[in-house]
């Protein structure tokens, strides 16, 4: 492969260090023409030598004349008068001072390997930074797999241990009834075996008491462990997960399935449902046989609602938005819903366990948490049209987690509660309302209220009004990871221009093959933040500069222009965006 071909596959920002190499001394279209043979001859040398640079010269205007007979069959016109021009060009400018022509051919040649270097070191840093994210992800997620199973492993060493603890109790309860029959008959024993006989159950009731208080400090031991695996899943993996979510929202990379997360949260419940039954069972020795100090009864409190506080904030946190609402007409833009048109939602707990198949039923609520101190003036109130409840079961997803999908929901504005004005201080598409989520889990001895709720929504009336609610689903989930700020358009923040231009770029590569190029986020940063800056330092940009003022000479703003050329590509010009 030349060097001149591997040069034409760099990113924009090397080619035009290219260009800046050519120039009439020694225009481009003859390093193009005669990539090859120029790339075979030894430039340093002529450089150097006044009879090979002169024997090199000959040579190029020859291979030149071949070139131009070339263009000669081919019948082309504008080509052969090109092609004569640089011959004449090269003839006034080097014939004299063939060693000067061979100086700037050596140069080209040696800036462009060094243009193909660093493009390649930058190349090789990028998938270098890749791998290594990709290797912190494995070894992040290794040692969570050892956390979760040392919890397992540990509920299964208490689970020997209890059974250990019964069979000593019994053995003990036995020859304690076995010795008080021998008393009655006296004369069946002597004083000395009596007394040995005592020493015995002493022994055992002391080992018995020591079994106890390991079983309690293991339990103990155990749901330290548990808090801290869990931990790290709610407050880390799912905070992630979550996160994830919101830029795969707004056209970054896809998000990560839930499968792996389920895994984990399911195994830890399946323990602490576990140490439940173990604690149950430590009760019912300790009724059988108790003492002062009983290690279980100074414990067994504690411990349960432990165990119980410990299953509740998983199971809470386990009930997720899987699919977040969206329109099926409008898949690749979530979150923005019509009034009168269908949407879809899917839930998801992560717990997946069989008692559980059919035992929780979904509600939806809408905008459960605006209420009437809280709410904007003018702010708009929407009824939910179709089924608002549905059961999770494990036949509603393909891969048989615990899920309830909503397939025919719809939104019809409340007009007695008196029509929206222009008197609030929120356009219509910065309004954020959100749905709520809610079920019960009911068991023996335990009530757990679960809810959870989606990323704030805009609704819109009119599919014209599409445009402006995308620009808000994209600003807040750049900007805010609190699903609850729905008055979050109050007083949007700035957004970073490094930020904002890398949603820009998704919203290209999420619909079409590829996202924008270096110049193209240069010239757009110019748009925004003005020509000193080009794009180049991390301006920030205010909401009403990205998608409420004109831009500069035009009556639309910066968001609608980039809307109009996202449609313009998608119907017209798809393939030639996705060639480059």
């Amino acid at each position: 492969m030349t060097q001149w071909y591997q040069l034409q596959q760099l990113d924009s920002k090397f080619l035009e260090q290219v260009h800046q190499l050519y120039d009439d001394s020694f225009p481009m279209e003859i390093r193009q023409y005669l990539a090859q043979w120029l790339e075979n001859q030894d430039w340093e040398h002529a450089a150097n030598n006044i009879s090979f640079a002169t024997v090199l010269f000959h040579d190029l205007l020859s291979q030149l004349d071949d070139q131009f007979s070339r263009f000669l069959i081919e019948n082309n016109f504008l080509l052969q008068h090109n092609i004569r021009k640089s011959k004449r060009n090269l003839q006034d400018n080097f014939q004299e001072d063939p060693i000067h022509m061979a100086m700037i051919i050596y140069n080209c040649l040696k800036e462009e390997r060094k243009i193909l270097n660093s493009a390649q070191l930058s190349n090789q840093m990028e998938v270098g930074s890749i791998q290594n994210t990709v290797i912190g992800m494995l070894d992040k997620q290794k040692e969570l797999d050892a956390k979760v199973k040392a919890v397992k492993n540990s509920v299964i060493d208490v689970e020997q241990d209890i059974k250990t603890l019964e069979d000593m109790q019994d053995e003990y309860d036995f020859k304690c009834k076995t010795l008080q029959n021998r008393e009655h008959e006296s004369s069946s024993l002597s004083q000395e075996e009596y007394k040995k006989e005592q020493m015995n159950l002493k022994k055992m009731f002391l080992s018995l008491d020591l079994k106890r208080k390991e079983v309690v400090n293991k339990i103990v031991q155990l749901l330290n462990t548990t808090e801290h695996t869990q931990s790290a899943l709610i407050n880390e993996e799912l905070v992630e997960w979550k996160h994830r979510q919101q830029t795969a929202c707004i056209g970054g990379p896809p998000n990560a399935c839930l499968d792996q997360l389920q895994n984990w949260f399911t195994i830890v419940a399946e323990s602490l449902q576990q140490v439940r039954q173990q604690l149950k069972k430590l009760e019912e020795l300790e009724q059988k046989f108790t003492y002062d100090p009983d290690p279980i009864t100074k414990n067994k409190q504690v411990l349960q609602d432990r165990t119980y506080s410990l299953f509740k904030q998983l199971i809470q946190s386990s009930f997720v938005v899987e699919r977040q609402p969206c329109m099926p007409t409008h898949p690749q833009r979530p979150l923005v819903l019509k009034t009168g048109v269908q949407f879809t939602v899917k839930l998801r707990l992560l717990v997946k366990l069989q008692e559980l198949n059919y035992n929780l039923k979904v509600k939806v609520l809408f905008d459960k948490d605006v209420s009437e101190k809280n709410s904007v003036k003018g702010f708009r109130k929407f009824n939910i049209l179709g089924t608002n409840t549905k059961v999770m079961n494990m036949e509603e997803s393909t891969n048989g987690s615990l899920a309830a999908e909503f397939r025919h929901l719809q939104l019809k504005e409340q007009k007695n509660a008196g029509s929206r004005t222009n008197e609030g201080p929120l356009f219509l598409t910065e309004e954020l309302h959100s749905l709520s989520f809610e079920t019960q889990l009911c068991q023996p001895g335990l009530v757990i209220d679960l809810e959870t709720t989606s990323l704030p929504i805009v609704v819109i009336s009119n599919v014209s009004q599409l445009p402006s609610g995308w620009a808000s689903i994209l600003w807040f989930n750049m900007l805010s990871n609190d699903p609850k700020n729905l008055s979050f358009f109050l007083n949007p923040p700035y957004a970073k221009w490094s930020k904002l231009s890398e949603v820009l770029s998704w919203q290209f590569s999420s619909v079409t093959k590829r996202g924008l190029n270096a110049d193209q986020l240069s010239m757009l940063g110019e748009k925004l933040l003005g020509p000193t800056s080009g794009g180049s330092h991390d301006g920030l940009i205010p909401w009403t500069r990205f998608c409420k003022e004109n831009l500069n000479d035009k009556n639309f703003p910066f968001w609608l222009w980039i809307e109009g050329i996202l449609e313009l590509i998608k119907k017209h010009l798809l393939c030639l965006w996705n060639d480059g």
